[in-house]
C-alpha cells in the first residue's frame, strides 16, 4: 500500500454531502476499504504556527448508507505533515480563503502528498488554465469592460456570460444577440464580483449535452454526459441536468491526449474536463466530480484507479 496509513480529507462538512453523487465520499470510501485511517476536517480548522501546519481533525468512518453515512470521533490537533496523504476537496468558491489554504498545504507537500498539488491548484483556475489550449476552446473573452463584452456579443451573436471563479452553474447566463438585458446583467456582475467576468461563444451543441470527462494522472478513464433541462442553459446536475451514459469521441480523445502531459507536469492526479460538441470549456482541478455517476452507468471504478495512482506516486 505504498506506506500509506493515514489520510486527511479537507472538505466541506461530511454531514452535508449527498453520497449518491459525491466524489469526495467515493474517494474516501475507497481509501477506507484499502485499510487507510481517515481523518476529517473543514478548511477553517487549518492553521499554521511557527512554520508548521496543523488541523483539528476527527477520525472518520464512512458507510455507503443514505442517512447514516458517517461517524466522527473526538477532535484532535495534529501536525498535518504526519499524514501520508491529504485530499484537498472542499468545494469552491475559489476565493482568497481557498487560495490561502493552498499556501498552507504547500508547506507540507510533497512529503505529505496533497491531491491535487496545492501550488498548481492555486495557479490553475478552471476557467483560466483552459485558455492555454485556446485552439481546443470556443471563442472566449475575459474582462470587466462592458464595451468589450458588447463587442464580443455583436461578433458572436449568442454568448454565455458567467463569473470567472464561479462553480456549479451559479450565475451562468445565456445572452442572445437581441437580448436587451445585457447592460443590466453587466451592472449586476459589476456589483457582485471584483474580478473580471468570462464570456464565451454559445455552443448550440449544449442541448445534446455537456460531457464531463475524468482523467487520472493525465489519462481519460471515464465520462458522463449531462443534458440540460428543457428550459435551462446549464447542464449541472444539481440544477436539473440529467446524467446519461456516453462514450468518448475521436475528438474528445484528441483533447485528452493534448492536455494529458500538462496535467501530469502539474501533478494533477484527478481532473474533470467539460466538453461541449468539439470544444473544451473548463479544466476542473479543485474538486472535480462525476466519479460515482461514471461507475453507476457501468464505467470504471475511478476511485480505485485514483488510489492506484496515489500509491504509485507515494512509492
Amino acid at each position: 500500500m505504498a506506506g500509506i496509513k493515514n489520510v486527511a480529507v479537507q472538505m466541506d462538512h461530511v454531514r452535508g454531502i449527498n453520497i449518491a453523487g459525491d466524489s469526495t465520499f467515493a474517494m474516501s470510501l475507497e481509501a477506507q476499504n484499502r485499510g487507510y485511517k481517515l481523518f476529517h476536517y473543514t478548511p477553517e480548522r487549518l492553521s499554521m504556527r511557527d512554520g508548521k501546519v496543523y488541523a483539528s481533525v476527527e477520525p472518520m468512518i464512512l458507510r455507503d448508507v443514505n442517512g447514516d453515512h458517517f461517524e466522527l470521533g473526538e477532535p484532535e490537533r495534529v501536525d498535518l505533515s504526519t499524514m501520508d496523504v491529504v485530499l484537498l476537496r472542499q468545494d469552491p468558491p475559489f476565493d482568497m480563503a481557498y487560495i490561502t489554504s493552498t499556501h498552507l498545504l504547500e508547506r507540507i507537500h510533497p512529503k505529505t502528498l496533497v491531491v491535487n498539488d496545492p501550488a498548481w491548484v492555486r495557479n490553475s483556475p478552471e476557467k483560466i488554465f483552459v485558455t492555454e489550449f485556446a485552439d481546443l476552446m470556443p471563442k472566449t473573452l475575459i474582462t470587466r469592460d462592458p464595451a468589450e463584452i458588447r463587442r464580443f456579443r455583436d461578433e458572436m451573436g449568442d454568448i454565455i456570460l458567467k463569473p470567472l471563479y464561479g462553480n456549479g452553474g451559479a450565475g451562468v447566463f445565456h445572452s442572445t444577440r437581441d437580448d436587451r438585458n445585457l447592460s443590466s446583467l453587466l451592472e449586476m456582475f459589476g456589483q457582485l464580483f471584483r474580478e473580471p467576468f468570462i464570456a464565451q461563444q454559445y455552443l448550440p451543441d449544449v442541448r445534446k449535452g455537456d460531457k464531463r470527462i475524468i482523467l487520472v494522472d493525465g489519462e481519460a478513464v471515464g465520462a458522463i454526459n449531462r443534458v440540460p433541462a428543457e428550459h435551462d442553459a446549464r447542464s449541472n446536475m444539481h440544477v436539473g441536468g440529467r446524467a446519461e451514459a456516453t462514450e468518448l469521441t475521436a475528438r474528445e480523445k484528441e483533447i485528452c491526449a493534448r492536455i494529458g502531459p500538462a496535467l501530469r507536469e502539474r501533478g494533477f492526479l484527478l481532473v474533470g474536463i467539460d466538453v461541449i460538441g468539439d470544444y473544451m470549456t473548463e479544466i476542473n482541478v479543485t474538486s472535480p466530480t462525476g466519479i460515482r455517476e461514471v461507475k453507476r452507468f457501468g464505467g470504471a471504478d475511478i476511485a480505485s484507479l485514483l488510489w492506484d495512482a496515489i500509491e504509485a506516486k507515494r512509492a
